[in-house]
C-alpha cells in the first residue's frame, strides 16, 4: 500500500522517511527507475512509499512529489524559509555573501530572513546600521545572542509551518541557533579558531529536525559555499529587489547599471534611495558573473 512521508535524512543513497499521518520512520531505498531517469532525490522530498519489510521498518521510494523548489547544493528540496546568520564579530559580518544569498533566495522563490547575531560583541550603532540597510529594503529582521538565548523565541516564531534552514559563514553560531531552538544539544557548535577568526565547520550531513505538525528545521552544511552562477550577470538586478522599480527608469534596453548614464538604479543610488554599500556589492557580484560568463566562451 502508497503511503505519503518525507525524506528526512539520506546516508549512502538510504533515505530516511517519516510518514505524514503516523510520524513513523521508515529506512528506504529508492527504486531503480529514479536513476535511470536522471532523477535525484533529496532531503525535503515529498514522496509515495511502500512498506515492504515491517519488521524491519524497511521500505522502497516509488514517486517523487512536485516540488516548489530544487536546490542542488547542500541536495534540498522544497524549502521555504532560509535564515540568514549573519555574525557581528568573530568572524566579521560577510555582507557580500549576504547579498549574494538573498539573490539565491529571490531566485528560487524561498522566503528570507536575515539574523544578526552576536549583538552582545559590537556596539549597538554597528548593528542598527545592518539592521536600517535592510529592513528598509523589505527583509525580516532578527537580531540575537545565541550564546544567552537573546531573540530566540521570536526567532522560534517565524518557523511555524515552514521547511526552513540556516545558512551563513561558519562560526556564526548556525549551531547554536538551532540547539537554543530545540533546547537541546542536538547538532555540535562550529568552532571559531582564535588564529583566523575563521570557523571550522562540523556539521556533515542534512537532516531535518521536526519540530511540530508540518514545521522542520534543515541541520544542514554548504549553504555559506554554494554560488549564484546559474543568475545570468544582465538579471542579476531583478534579484535585488529594492532595484526592480528604479530599473524602469533606465534609458537604455539592456542597461547594465553599471557604465551606462541615465540609469534608473544608478539615479535612485544618488539620490538615497537604495544603499551605495550594497551597490557597490551589486557590481562586485555582477562583475564576477559576467567573467564567469567571458570564461565559458
Amino acid at each position: 500500500m502508497q503511503k505519503d512521508g518525507i525524506i528526512i535524512s539520506n546516508a549512502s543513497n538510504l533515505y530516511i522517511v517519516e510518514d505524514i499521518k503516523t510520524n513513523e520512520i521508515i529506512k528506504c531505498n529508492a527504486r531503480g527507475k529514479f536513476k535511470e531517469q536522471g532523477l535525484t532525490l533529496a532531503v525535503g522530498d515529498y514522496v509515495e512509499y511502500e512498506v515492504i519489510d515491517e519488521e524491519k521498518n524497511e521500505g522502497v521510494i516509488d514517486t517523487i512529489k512536485d516540488r516548489k523548489n530544487y536546490i542542488k547544493r547542500p541536495k534540498m528540496a522544497n524549502l521555504t524559509q532560509i535564515i540568514f546568520v549573519v555574525s557581528m564579530k568573530q568572524p566579521k559580518p560577510d555582507l557580500l555573501m549576504l547579498d549574494k544569498q538573498l539573490a539565491f533566495a529571490e531566485l528560487n522563490n524561498i522566503k528570507p530572513v536575515i539574523c544578526l547575531n552576536k549583538i552582545d560583541l559590537v556596539d549597538e550603532e554597528s548593528v542598527n546600521k545592518i539592521e536600517k540597510t535592510y529592513s528598509e529594503i523589505g527583509y525580516k529582521i532578527f537580531k540575537t545572542n545565541a550564546n544567552e538565548k537573546i531573540g530566540v523565541d521570536d526567532l522560534k516564531d517565524i518557523l511555524d509551518r515552514n521547511i526552513t534552514a540556516f545558512s551563513g559563514n561558519s562560526g556564526v553560531g548556525k549551531s547554536t541557533l538551532i540547539n537554543d531552538i530545540f533546547d537541546d544539544e542536538i547538532t555540535k557548535s562550529g568552532l571559531i579558531s582564535e588564529k583566523n577568526q575563521r570557523g571550522k565547520n562540523t556539521t556533515t550531513s542534512t537532516y531535518l529536525y521536526k519540530i511540530n505538525e508540518n514545521t522542520y528545521l534543515a541541520d544542514t552544511p554548504g549553504f555559506s559555499t554554494f554560488d549564484i552562477g546559474e543568475i545570468a550577470s544582465e538579471d542579476l538586478y531583478k534579484y535585488f529587489i529594492e532595484f526592480v522599480k528604479p530599473s524602469e527608469n533606465c534609458e537604455f534596453v539592456g542597461c547594465t547599471h553599471i557604465k551606462e548614464e541615465n540609469c534608473g538604479i544608478k539615479e535612485a543610488v544618488q539620490e538615497g534611495k537604495i544603499s551605495n554599500e550594497r551597490y557597490d556589492r551589486f557590481c562586485k557580484i555582477y562583475l564576477d558573473l559576467k567573467e564567469r560568463e567571458n570564461r565559458r566562451w
